[in-house]
């Protein structure tokens, strides 16, 4: 009879260790490609809501969530990652501005959509948290930059770079003449901006969507701030009345008046007051901020938004702001103007898509410097040339880069060629025949594995920077 085994007898010490390390390794898999995966951003083509610049070697890393995508689709305006589809062996993260099926364009540095060819168009609005993270500050007076101009009896007023002391009636503008236009580096924190270069497409166009904020502190003799923002012939006026205002006054923005009196003004209806009397309190400071973005005029006090007003398009981009000051005067801290995205469409072949249903559209938030879906081309190669080659596509790009050419062979000049899978192939440039280019746009559903969620690095003491923040 066979003796029986002792239950208790120890297990061996290799073993044990053989089924920790794979029981890790199956985690650290399962972590990996199916719940969260951190990433290293390469390029500026997300700033500045992810930066990646090779002058300064910053590289956010950010924290991807994959599991999300396991269980819903991909939303408007979430920051995804995806693999490239010209280039399978790489992932790409853009921003999903497209979702299908619909009709998408890019005008006057706006994004519209409409279900379809029957339907009018419509702005696609961010928002609150996405235009948080997309704002790109101007850094007025800074890093040599232009300042406030002083106008009327401002000249008498002390203002510095985020700074103004207003005593009597007066105005200020900014940009102090010509329009806010969209400088490659705005967004940038001022200490990394004045490390890069600028770029070829660099303030190129005026940009109508601006935003003024700061800590407003009434004095008690003052009637009455007015912050304005101008948009080509329009101005957009938000009234703010001082502790010396009628007491029936309360706080407006009017979107109605024009530049001159022999430009269209929007007419009539173009305005929305306060529901009750308020006055700016005199010697306590108030958080205003206004803006104007996707056609929405907003007013906030203290964080909220207290009035709202839609206009209508305007074409005409060209833009500045003013702050106008009747009365004793007010103090002004840490006032900002930044602009928004103009994403642009001049220099590309393609601003209007018809989105298929189950698929993406991905720009990226700086679009000076984005590979993205306004140029995506796939290079299209018959080798040997003839009915029976083979057709290699791969990604289109331009200064000789894909595919190349080597001179100097024996047999003669070489071309060389990465596939959409990401593996090279080389032939002989005579057998070679290239074939007209196909555009790829959008982003297949298959092709989405996760969304960004935060930036947990770098940390840049040199430009006493730390990223540490959650993407929107």
């Amino acid at each position: 009879m066979a003796k029986k085994k002792d239950k208790d007898a120890p297990r061996h010490p290799w073993r044990d260790n053989i089924e920790a390390i794979t029981m890790a390794i199956v985690m650290a898999v399962m972590l990996k490609y199916f719940i969260v995966e951190a990433y290293k951003i390469p390029t500026g083509s997300m700033q500045p809501t992810l930066m990646g610049n090779d002058e300064t070697a910053i590289k956010d890393r950010i924290l991807v969530d994959k599991f999300s995508y396991h269980v819903r689709d991909p939303e408007r305006w979430e920051v995804t990652v995806f693999k490239y589809p010209l280039d399978l062996s790489k992932n790409f993260i853009k921003r999903c501005v497209g979702v299908g099926p619909e009709q998408f364009k890019i005008e006057n540095g706006d994004l519209w959509h409409r279900p379809d060819a029957a339907s009018d168009w419509t702005i696609l609005r961010r928002p609150r948290s996405v235009q948080q993270e997309v704002w790109k500050q101007l850094y007025a007076g800074r890093d040599g930059l232009p300042g406030w101009k002083a106008l009327g009896g401002a000249s008498e007023w002390s203002v510095g770079d985020d700074t103004i002391e207003a005593r009597g009636d007066g105005s200020l503008r900014y940009p102090p003449s010509g329009s806010v236009m969209d400088d490659y580096r705005d967004g940038y924190p001022l200490t990394v901006r004045k490390a890069i270069r600028t770029n070829a497409l660099s303030s190129r166009h005026p940009v109508g969507d601006l935003r003024v904020e700061g800590e407003l502190t009434a004095r008690s003799g003052c009637e009455r701030v007015t912050l304005e923002l101008r948009e080509g012939s329009r101005r957009y006026r938000f009234e703010l009345p001082g502790p010396a205002a009628p007491e029936d006054a309360t706080y407006a923005v009017d979107a109605g008046e024009a530049v001159a009196s022999d430009q269209s003004p929007l007419g009539e209806g173009r305005s929305v007051r306060g529901a009750s009397p308020w006055h700016l309190p005199a010697g306590d400071g108030v958080a205003v901020a206004v803006q104007n973005m996707d056609d929405l005029l907003q007013l906030e006090l203290d964080g909220e938004i207290v009035l709202q007003l839609e206009i209508p398009p305007a074409s005409d981009q060209t833009s500045c702001v003013f702050v106008h000051v009747e009365g004793e005067g007010v103090d002004l801290e840490d006032l900002a103007v930044s602009r928004d995205i103009y994403y642009l469409s001049d220099t590309v072949k393609r601003y209007e898509w018809d989105i298929p249903a189950e698929h993406y559209l991905m720009l990226g938030d700086n679009t000076q410097d984005s590979s993205d879906a306004r140029e995506w081309m796939l290079e299209c190669i018959r080798y040997p040339r003839g009915e029976g080659g083979t057709v290699y596509r791969g990604n289109l790009r331009a200064q000789n880069n894909n595919p190349r050419v080597v001179t100097g062979e024996p047999g003669g000049p070489v071309q060389w060629f990465r596939d959409e899978w990401g593996e090279l192939h080389h032939w002989p440039l005579a057998d070679a025949e290239r074939l007209t280019p196909e555009p790829v746009s959008f982003v297949s559903r298959e092709l989405i594995t996760g969304r960004a969620v935060v930036v947990f690095w770098p940390l840049k003491p040199s430009f006493r920077l730390w990223r540490l923040k959650w993407v929107h």
